[in-house]
């Protein structure tokens, strides 16, 4: 379990700092809810913070809607992120 856990802490820390390069730019987010339930939007990262990072949607019920995620979210593929106009990855090394 000890060599697991650094490991961890390497791919969050990554993560977090790629998503530190991309604040202000214009994501597509696809989170899955559960129960089959996927949403798709779009939106811009707003803000990291140490275990979350927050972005603000485009919804259409709610003009400027706030949502925060975890790193852990991202690496468990609940939440996939995505340049908005290329739709590619935004962690290419993470798929494999």
């Amino acid at each position: 379990m000890r060599s697991i856990e650094p490991l961890k802490v390497n791919v969050m820390s990554r993560i977090r700092d790629d998503l530190n390069q991309c604040v202000g730019i214009k994501l597509k987010v696809k989170a899955n809810k559960g129960r089959k339930i996927v949403t798709e939007n779009t939106g811009v990262l707003e803000d990291t913070y140490p275990h979350v990072f927050v972005v603000r949607v485009d919804a259409k019920i709610a003009p400027s809607q706030r949502v925060s995620y975890s790193y852990a979210d991202i690496i468990t593929k609940t939440v996939e992120l995505s340049h908005f106009e290329s739709e590619e990855s935004l962690f290419p090394w993470l798929c494999s």
